[in-house]
């Protein structure tokens, strides 16, 4: 169990500091040489490891980035509120996912700002241990996930762990703590787009009854509500009351 949850705060931990670092320092251009030689001590066996397992927490940090924070929630409801109003493509995929990445940078903001002056840069500054720097550094991103997580979500995947049942908080695992939340954020999304849908729904049904009415069925009702729908969103300030509630959800 202490390895499960070691492993996942290293993986967490090693993503988050790089959005970390890159947020409280100005942007450099690092330095990179890669070379090949003859292998002569055994300790220069343990850094290529060590090289090895970094560029394979890398390649999985945008995974964590987008299954350990806001993201998920976000991108969800956006693409039920374009479906909703039946736009197609517009807002485009890379809009969409544009905006939800920086509405995730400004929902994370604090939680990232505690893991770069709690972990990060004692770490950096050579005063705590790298063992202490991770269990710091994924001390708020779990205060986050336990706080929007649901009750019988975590309680399925803890049955799943077969694990020892937690006496706290602290004894779960980052690896049980992490599917359990991006489920339960699923359901979250699903709820919001569900009420996302509804007054839109009722303009369509209130179109197709108009045309059937004036015996207009030939005319697709799609065509009719689409204007509506575009007129009813701006008036009401759609975007700010989706995007509002959406921020709000998090607090």
């Amino acid at each position: 169990m202490r390895n499960k949850k070691l492993l996942g705060a290293l993986l967490l931990v090693a993503s988050l500091t790089l959005v970390a670092s890159a947020c409280a320092e100005p942007l450099a251009l690092p330095t990179v040489s890669v070379g090949m030689g003859k292998v002569s001590k055994p300790a220069d066996v343990a850094v290529v490891l060590q090289i090895f397992f970094l560029m394979t927490v890398i390649s999985l940090a945008p995974s964590l980035l987008m299954m350990t924070t806001s993201f998920t929630r976000i991108v969800v409801v956006l693409s039920f509120l374009r479906s909703a109003l039946g736009t197609q493509q517009a807002p485009s995929n890379q809009i969409v996912v544009g905006l939800s990445l920086f509405l995730t940078f400004f929902i994370m903001a604090p939680v990232w700002q505690q893991i770069n002056t709690q972990a990060l840069q004692p770490y950096k500054a050579q005063t705590i241990t790298q063992e202490e720097a991770l269990k710091r550094g994924v001390a708020p991103v779990r205060k986050f996930m336990l706080s929007q997580v649901r009750e019988k979500d975590l309680a399925l995947f803890l049955s799943l762990s077969k694990l020892p049942r937690p006496r706290n908080a602290d004894d779960i695992p980052t690896l049980t703590l992490i599917p359990a939340y991006v489920v339960s954020e699923l359901k979250t999304a699903f709820q919001i787009g569900f009420l996302v849908y509804i007054p839109f729904l009722v303009l369509d049904m209130v179109v197709a009854s108009v045309l059937m009415s004036m015996g207009m069925m030939m005319l697709p009702p799609v065509m009719i509500s689409l204007p509506f729908k575009i007129l009813l969103f701006v008036l009401v300030d759609g975007w700010g009351l989706v995007i509002g509630s959406l921020v709000k959800s998090f607090g």
